[in-house]
This record gives C-alpha cells, sequence and structure tokens, in this order.
C-alpha cells in the first residue's frame, strides 16, 4: 500500500477550489513534453466529469508532433502567436492550475498574464524549489517520477475523501501513463519506486493498450528524422573522453538541411549515453524563434545534470534530466559546457 500524498488539509482545499471555480486553465511550461501534455490533457478531462466548469488547456508555445495524438491534444490553446485570443480565455479564469512547472518563469510571457490575473492557483508538480507564494495549494514532488504521478495521486486521494476512488477513462488513464513514460525514459530511470508500477497496474485496469502508446511516441519517424540522426552520430557526436561526456550541437541550418519537424530531436540527446563509460550527455541546439540555444542535459547514476543546468546554463530540473538555455551563440554556448565540465571533472571522471 503506497502512504498518503496529501495531508487532510489539501485534500479539503482540493475540493474547495475546484468545486466552486467555474472558468478553470490550465496551464503547462514553455516547450511542453509528454509530462506536460499528459498531465494537463488527463487533468482538464478529470475536471470536466466531476466539476461544473469549463476547463480549457494553455500552453506557452507549440508542442511536439508526436504529442498531438493524445487524448484533448487538439483542444489546447498555445498562447504564443495568438495572444489577442488567448489572453482573454486566462483572464476569465477563476482558477488556474499549474502542471509540471513550479515558477511562472518557466512560462515565459504567458507567466507574466497569469502572475498579473488575481485568481486562486495551484500547482501541481515534481520539480526542486517551488515557487510556493505563487499558489494557494502547491503540491510538489520532486520524488517522484512525473507530474502525471503526482496527478494521479491527487486524483486517487481526493477520490476517497467521497468513499470512492476515482474511476478515470481510457483517455485520462493513456495520457498520464504517457506523461509518466516519457519522464521516464520509458522507465529507464526515476522509476525503481514499487509505487510506480502499483500505479501502472491501476491504469492497465483502466483499459490502456501501454504498448500502443510507446509505439505512438517513440514509432513515428520520418525517413527525414532518420537519416537526419544518422547525421548527428557520424558527423556532429563529439566524445571528450577523459571527462566520459558526450555533446552535439544542432543549427537551424541543418534543421532546414533535413527538414526537421518540431519534435524531431526528441531522444536525441539519450543516445550517446549508449556508448560504455559516459556519464553525461550534452545537446545544444539553436532555438527556432529566439536568438538563444537551448541546452539539454541527460546524464547516468548520482552525476547532478540539475546542478550543473543550473550552476550554468540558467535552468534545471532532475538530477539526470535537466535543461536550460543560453542567449548567445553556438561558440558560447559550447565554450560555457566547456566550462562546465571542467568544475565538474571529478564527479565526471569518477566512472566507478
Amino acid at each position: 500500500m503506497m502512504n498518503p500524498l496529501l495531508s487532510q488539509e489539501q485534500i479539503a482545499l482540493w475540493h474547495e477550489l475546484t468545486g466552486a471555480a467555474r472558468n478553470i486553465v490550465i496551464t503547462a511550461h514553455r516547450g511542453p513534453d509528454g509530462d506536460a501534455i499528459g498531465s494537463t490533457t488527463a487533468l482538464a478531462s478529470w475536471l470536466q466529469r466531476h466539476t461544473k466548469a469549463d476547463v480549457r488547456i494553455v500552453v506557452p508555445n507549440i508542442f511536439p508532433d508526436f504529442l498531438k495524438w493524445m487524448p484533448g491534444a487538439a483542444d489546447i490553446l498555445v498562447y504564443e502567436h495568438h495572444e489577442d485570443e488567448v489572453r482573454p480565455v486566462v483572464e476569465q479564469a477563476d482558477l488556474i492550475i499549474m502542471c509540471d512547472h513550479g515558477e511562472l518563469r518557466r512560462m515565459w510571457t504567458l507567466g507574466d498574464v497569469v502572475r498579473e490575473h488575481p485568481t486562486p492557483r495551484i500547482m501541481l508538480d515534481h520539480h526542486l524549489d517551488p515557487e510556493h507564494d505563487i499558489a494557494q495549494l502547491v503540491i510538489s514532488h520532486p520524488e517522484l517520477s512525473s507530474t502525471c504521478e503526482v496527478l494521479m495521486r491527487v486524483l486517487l486521494e481526493s477520490g476517497e475523501k467521497n468513499g470512492s476512488e476515482p474511476v478515470f477513462t481510457t483517455s485520462e488513464a493513456t495520457s498520464i501513463y504517457a506523461g509518466m513514460m516519457t519522464d521516464t525514459g520509458a522507465f529507464t530511470y526515476a522509476s525503481n519506486r514499487p509505487e510506480i508500477f502499483e500505479l501502472i497496474s491501476i491504469l492497465l485496469r483502466c483499459g490502456i493498450d501501454k504498448d500502443r502508446i510507446y509505439r505512438n511516441i517513440f514509432f513515428t519517424y520520418s525517413p527525414n528524422r532518420l537519416k537526419f540522426q544518422g547525421y548527428m552520430l557520424y558527423a556532429k557526436l563529439d566524445i571528450w573522453k577523459k571527462a566520459h561526456v558526450a555533446i552535439m550541437t544542432l543549427t537551424n541550418a541543418e534543421r532546414r538541411r533535413f527538414g526537421i519537424l518540431n519534435g524531431d530531436t526528441e531522444g536525441l540527446v539519450n543516445m550517446p549515453l549508449q556508448v560504455l563509460g559516459m556519464k553525461l550527455s550534452i545537446f545544444l541546439r539553436e532555438d527556432t524563434e529566439h536568438p538563444c540555444i537551448r541546452v539539454s542535459l541527460r546524464s547516468v547514476d548520482d552525476f547532478p545534470a540539475n546542478e550543473m543546468a543550473a550552476a550554468f546554463f540558467g535552468g534545471g530540473g532532475h538530477k539526470n534530466a535537466a535543461g536550460g538555455e543560453i542567449w548567445g551563440t553556438m561558440d558560447e554556448a559550447v565554450e560555457i559546457a566547456k566550462k562546465a565540465v571542467q568544475k565538474y571533472m571529478p564527479l565526471l571522471k569518477d566512472n566507478g
């Protein structure tokens, strides 16, 4: 049996806030990933069935094409480039639920709109160091695998207060499983706790097809993407052997050369970790819409990718999966990466 995640006070406040709301907006972080889209779509569906509120999902910018199959994804509103249409939706909300981000700045300009709108907020997250003063109810558990796991536990425990365990629809369970799966690399990291598999068994009983979910996310390559991956691994992969570090860079010119679609770079940062002895993989790529370099870090075992992301790239994340950004050129980003590796060399060289 799982230990309770919520206090009775948190359960009561959850019911109070969601029960009183009539216009709920659910938000996610910039660059929404599987956990962000999974948690928002599952929660939107659940709230529509259990409350009297009109529920909308608003994300800061576009999300990867390989997530668009997810139930409810077609109804998501994108703020960037649609500000005049979407801002009124946020400003009409009498409850905002922030999923998969513990800081308003992670929503960029959408975060400013949320900050200026005086309405109650709930935070559901699993990242380190959330801003507690930006929400009336903060449910943040970095020890859990994903925000989808946090959400599932919240819905299960808040349902028990009403005398019955909530039954997820197959669509809701599909979104939750997809989020848990993508945020753990298909359960290859951050997923050693037995409770995760207890929750998966519940989702399976709700009728999900976990094999199809996996294929929908990972078996969607175009011929261009396969050629692009081959190019990146052959021409752009640089191994720093003494540091047990791999680094790759991607320019927008290279994106255009291979006809890369939104989301086609997903998962590429994980591939160098297949090399024996690799401790850290760094992926630097030019942002398609802003003059900055996006940074993705993946590590194994106890190397703190989140600490490196915070110290050198203005970001954060989890121990083995983190990211950030550099407002500058690719050459400058590579130099910063070199300094970061040098700083952490004692941990990287210890490959035992």
